[in-house]
């Protein structure tokens, strides 16, 4: 575990905690929040990853404390929680990034892997908020920030349990923001469509036990979409500083998603053909 010291003035600055801050779409929002001046409690499951955002946070004119997190652990959070409070006094937002990628339709995905995603994805922000909203529910201000993704909104063919276990995060949100408004705290629902990162390295295939790979142009699909966004990690972190100053829910980072978001709405029937005609070259080929 690691910090840097308390700089003159510190009580003052304002307080976040990350979960997967060690890379990707965490550690961007590490560096967003940072170069505000916040303090920033920056976790990961590798600490060594964790140790290197804080020293680009110190770098970019923040300061805080690496520290290992599992979001597996409902201990791991409770310690986190009690370093915050102890050396803190408490923290201002909470962002439920930690998350993996899973590949697979819904009878192809084995149900190992169905509890592998629901695991990290869904309850790492449940026990995330069980271990961090009892704090900004005392003090009376705050915000919860889950990071979702617009597949648990568009619900394509070939990623059954990564949309699903995303959806779901929606769904806890959008309850949780219920629970916490009598209290002043926020809570926003981010949802970016594709853009660069490690997704694909770190997805886990339909039935990983068996070699098998039920969707082998996903990849393919995934990775092109991803070169052609304008979106990007910066980009989202960025997004998500503005939410939670404005207290914003449903973050969606760019006009096409709104778009979509709204037709979905409007005609979901159209909606699913749109989808269904998308997406219909890539799942024939996976047959093939």
């Amino acid at each position: 575990m690691s910090s840097t010291p308390a700089a003159p003035g510190q009580q003052a600055r304002k307080r976040i905690f990350i979960t997967g801050a060690g890379s990707g779409l965490g550690k961007a929002v590490a560096l967003r929040f940072a170069r505000e001046g916040w303090r920033v409690a920056v976790t990961d499951v590798d600490l060594a990853a964790a140790t290197q955002t804080l020293a680009e946070v110190t770098a970019a004119g923040g300061s805080g404390f690496a520290d290992v997190c599992n979001v597996t652990s409902e201990e791991s959070f409770a310690a986190i929680a009690a370093r915050l409070q102890r050396e803190w006094n408490g923290v201002d937002v909470l962002v439920n990034n930690a998350g993996v990628a899973t590949k697979g339709t819904v009878v192809e995905s084995s149900i190992e892997q169905w509890q592998w995603v629901l695991n990290i994805n869904l309850l790492g922000c449940v026990r995330g908020a069980r271990a961090i909203v009892p704090l900004l529910t005392a003090q009376g201000s705050g915000h919860v920030v889950n990071i979702a993704s617009f597949a648990g909104i568009a619900n394509p063919p070939a990623m059954a349990s990564y949309n699903a276990a995303k959806a779901a995060v929606i769904s806890l949100s959008e309850t949780l923001r219920h629970e916490m408004e009598p209290h002043g705290v926020g809570v926003s629902a981010v949802c970016p469509s594709f853009f660069k990162t490690n997704l694909i390295a770190t997805s886990r295939q339909a039935s990983p036990e068996q070699g098998d790979e039920p969707a082998p142009q996903m990849d393919r699909i995934v990775q092109r979409l991803m070169d052609k966004s304008a979106v990007t990690a910066d980009s989202v972190a960025s997004d998500i500083f503005d939410a939670v100053r404005d207290k914003r829910f449903l973050v969606l980072v760019n006009a096409d998603d709104r778009r979509q978001v709204l037709l979905k709405r409007v005609s979901p029937e159209f909606y699913f053909r749109m989808v269904q005609k998308a997406t219909a070259k890539f799942m024939q080929r996976s047959k093939s």
